[in-house]
């Protein structure tokens, strides 16, 4: 099982590369913004590998960071995402904005990725919701929660003023950072009435 590569760059191409390691060129699938990181040909590069192996192929699809490839594992997991989906999420949002779009259930965040249609999407959000945790940053809807149970805001006035701001005609991901920021400075005097305001205040710098 190939877990890495560190060679030549031989050939890039709008889904590829192939990495030249000791003569022997490797193909690596790639989203575009791994692709985009790779330096140009003849120039030295390293990736991490995920290896699929199948009856008619093996197929290998590299990385640029660890978080990249942890949210491709977690990606394909949900019924309807193949590795080439997946690739396509990853090419339109980095590791951090995607495990902010699963924390929001920004589902039209990740519509944005060719091959991705709103049921799609729908149920990327909603299976992944638990799961982004151990992979995003800490502004997940599981860290919200958990965090009523330590006297601070709980996950309703939180949700609900997510909504309330992206009736205002914010983004859902950016709402939804906004006030969890501002959940976290009130804690547990939040009023629903002063997370909007303190969202918006955030919206506004």
């Amino acid at each position: 099982m190939i877990a890495g590569l560190a060679g030549r760059v031989d050939a890039v191409g709008p889904d590829h590369a192939v990495i030249d390691v000791s003569g022997v060129g490797y193909l690596v699938f790639a989203s575009g913004r791994t692709l985009a990181r790779l330096p140009e040909p003849g120039g030295s590069a390293k990736l991490l590998i995920e290896t699929h192996v199948r009856e008619d192929h093996i197929h290998l699809y590299g990385f640029s960071d660890a978080g990249e490839r942890d949210w491709f594992r977690l990606l394909t997991t949900v019924q309807g995402v193949g590795a080439k989906v997946a690739l396509a999420i990853l090419g339109v949002l980095s590791p951090e904005d995607l495990s902010l779009a699963i924390a929001a259930q920004d589902k039209a965040a990740i519509t944005r990725a060719p091959g991705v249609g709103p049921k799609l999407g729908a149920r990327i959000v909603a299976e992944l919701k638990d799961k982004a945790g151990s992979i995003g940053n800490d502004l997940t809807i599981a860290a919200v929660s958990s965090a009523a149970t330590n006297g601070k805001a709980a996950a309703g006035p939180v949700e609900d003023a997510t909504s309330a701001l992206v009736n205002l005609g914010y983004r859902r991901t950016e709402a939804f950072t906004a006030v969890a920021k501002a959940a976290r400075e009130l804690g547990a005097k939040a009023t629903l009435d002063g997370l909007i305001r303190a969202g918006l205040k955030e919206l506004s710098q």
